[in-house]
């Protein structure tokens, strides 16, 4: 456990702490108040993510070389998906519990979205066409299948 993850524990302990003393008035507040820590966590991470992979195509591509493959592999799928499941069970409490029937469908719609972009980032020719028609050569350079 690193730092990040103990002090987001800390976090939740004081967030059930509070719970218990000011009671069940406040539980959607302290919720909401928590899973904004998380969502900007992992912002943080996904921001760092992203950049981290934009230098190292930029880099690619400076030295002439080929874009590299996707490194998704199966164990981030994978835990993307239990993530995903994981954080529907709040997230449809609080869609329900504030919109009831129409929250619930925005959340799952949302949920199903994040699940959609992910599957067609991960693997790009699983809703039909070639990524690059032509033999995979685009305007920008060579680019691997």
């Amino acid at each position: 456990m690193d730092a990040h993850d103990a002090e987001l524990k800390k976090e939740l302990n004081a967030t059930l702490q509070a719970r218990r003393e000011l009671g069940d008035e406040y539980e959607s507040a302290l919720v909401d108040s928590f899973l904004e820590k998380v969502d900007q966590r992992i912002d943080g991470a996904v921001e760092r993510r992203v950049r981290r992979q934009l230098a190292e195509q930029q880099m690619h591509i400076a030295r002439g070389s080929r874009a590299p493959r996707p490194t998704d592999s199966w164990g981030e799928r994978f835990g993307f998906g239990i993530v995903s499941l994981v954080l529907a069970i709040p997230l449809s409490a609080i869609g329900g519990g504030v919109a009831h029937l129409p929250g619930l469908i925005v959340v799952w719609m949302g949920i199903v979205g994040v699940n959609v972009v992910q599957a067609a980032r991960s693997a790009p020719g699983l809703f039909g066409g070639q990524r690059h028609p032509g033999g995979g050569k685009s305007q920008g350079g060579d680019w691997e299948e």
